[in-house]
């Protein structure tokens, strides 16, 4: 159990950071705007148009925020695995199909319920903001996730044999 722990841990923390990395870059190189504005979008969705007014500590929210977020889709991931790793066996597809269900969840239930400003929606950011997602997310999630159960089932098959 603390293994397990201790790598959501990890995993949250590294595909939290690359997330966020990428949506900063992104969000820079589109617009030439001071990226921690995407925090501040984040924070909003929990305090509203304030969030945008605000400084630092809506900067912080916003990445608060996002970690949360992060954490919970790996710790679903890291619960949801073991019952779909049959279905599907490729990590690489896993991490695709998983990023795309994030970005749904994310997109069409999240954000819509939250009281972010509402955004038009534009079929090339949808598509960016996907490839993001399985690039920092589902990818590295899918790699790291198969890697501890591949070690844990053979621990626990060698313990068993001895």
């Amino acid at each position: 159990m603390k293994n397990t722990f201790s790598r959501i841990i990890i995993a949250g923390l590294i595909v939290g950071t690359l997330d966020i990395l990428a949506a900063l870059i992104h969000y820079f190189a589109k617009t030439g705007k001071n990226p921690l504005i995407v925090l501040k979008f984040i924070a909003s969705g929990v305090f509203g148009k304030s969030a945008f007014s605000g400084g630092p500590v809506w900067i912080f929210a916003g990445l608060t925020f996002h970690y949360i977020i992060a954490f919970l889709f790996t710790i679903f991931f890291f619960w949801l695995f073991p019952k779909v790793r049959n279905l599907v066996k490729n990590e690489i597809l896993t991490g695709i199909i998983y990023a795309v269900f994030v970005w749904v969840v994310m997109n069409l239930i999240v954000v819509p319920l939250s009281n972010t400003p509402p955004q038009p929606f534009n079929l090339m950011n949808a598509f960016v903001g996907i490839i993001i997602l399985i690039v920092c997310m589902g990818i590295p999630l899918a790699v790291m996730v198969n890697s501890f159960y591949n070690k844990e089932h053979s621990v626990s098959s060698l313990s068993k044999s001895l």
